[in-house]
């Protein structure tokens, strides 16, 4: 399959990009560098640029978004507007979008709202949330949304991992194993027009 890979030098969007190359797929990266990482092809892209999106998106049978919202400052509205102006053009190529831990649920409360939860990781959290909120509300969309473990840090890849919807499967998962499983939900979808969750 053609596979893009938006934020493809970040820490899970690497190691899907690695793993899509292993297996033979023919892999875009994309970051705003532009950097060739892994055997892919690099390209210089922001998420924000719906233009370019939407050239992507029709040169591609997937396009998986890794990019999270800034740590360095910027708004997190810019990560927010690309994701609703993303569902608002209808890409024809399926999207897998890397969640966040924060939306899954705890009982009934989100991990994000349980006590002790880090406060430095809460607008991380609410704005994941939110991107989950952008799909679950969307329409006529092909998309899948993965959220994490609630620890997620390079390590072993084991090839293992278990599966859950909205609950954690576990606590932690590492970013080796995530892109295994992104990239056996491209290869085999299990979960389209909704939110799962993996773990070690």
């Amino acid at each position: 399959m053609k596979i893009a890979v938006y934020g493809a030098t970040g820490m899970v969007g690497s190691r899907v990009t690695t793993e899509a190359v292993a297996r033979g797929h023919q892999v875009t990266a994309l970051s705003r560098s532009g950097t060739s990482i892994n055997g892919a092809f690099g390209a210089q892209a922001d998420l924000s640029d719906l233009a370019t999106f939407t050239e992507v998106a029709d040169k591609h049978d997937v396009v998986v978004i890794a990019s999270g919202p800034s740590r360095t400052g910027e708004p997190h509205s810019l990560i927010l507007d690309a994701h609703r102006a993303i569902v608002q053009s209808h890409p024809d190529a399926r999207l897998v979008i890397v969640g966040g831990a924060g939306s899954l649920f705890v009982g009934d409360v989100r991990l994000k709202d349980t006590e002790g939860f880090p406060d430095m990781f809460k607008p991380e959290a609410e704005t994941m949330t939110a991107v989950l909120g952008i799909y679950e509300t969307s329409s006529d969309l092909d998309w899948t949304l993965i959220s994490p473990a609630p620890m997620i840090q390079p390590g072993e890849r084991t090839g293992e991992y278990v599966s859950a919807l909205d609950s954690p499967a576990g606590e932690n998962i590492s970013s080796e194993d995530f892109g295994v499983a992104v990239i056996d939900e491209i290869e085999n979808p299990k979960h389209q027009g909704r939110r799962f969750t993996v773990a070690n």
